[in-house]
């Protein structure tokens, strides 16, 4: 693995976590939204996260030792945005204007709780990625240093 290596796989994590804490900022602001164009709910959406091998389709037919030495790691990839498909809360709320005939309205299945600690574990992988470019970058300046002595 290469510096360059290095600093593109912390970009792909940067890129990654700065969209999950854009999903997440999302589903906070809709909290409280409790009709869509589909006339349902907001439901909350998370985002979905792979590795991104270069040369997946290959890695099939190399051995364990081929893959380590020729197969190059591409850091994070986002698989996709998918909806949580857990179900909506109900409120007692009857003067609401979407509550049923008994009164209850259906409200979006975002936990804000578990929405900022989700906001707290991207901005800290974030923080890590930025760390670990910062690093790649400090030693490519000091192997460029040793030239110059």
């Amino acid at each position: 693995m290469g510096i360059f290596d290095a600093v593109n796989i912390s970009a792909t994590g940067l890129t990654a976590q700065r969209l999950r804490m854009d999903v997440i900022a999302k589903n906070i602001a809709n909290v409280n939204t409790t009709r869509t164009e589909n006339g349902l709910p907001y439901r909350r959406q998370v985002v979905v996260f792979e590795e991104n091998c270069r040369h997946k389709i290959f890695s099939q037919f190399l051995s364990k030792e081929s893959r380590r030495l020729f197969l190059k790691e591409g850091g994070v990839k986002v698989k996709g945005i998918e909806d949580d498909r857990s179900s909506f809360k109900r409120t007692y709320d009857p003067g609401h204007p979407d509550a049923d005939e008994d009164g209850y309205v259906l409200m979006p299945n975002v936990d804000t709780v578990i929405e900022m600690v989700n906001m707290i574990s991207a901005t800290r992988a974030y923080e890590a990625n930025v760390t670990a470019l910062n690093a790649a970058k400090g030693m490519a300046q000091r192997a460029l240093e040793i030239g110059r002595a």
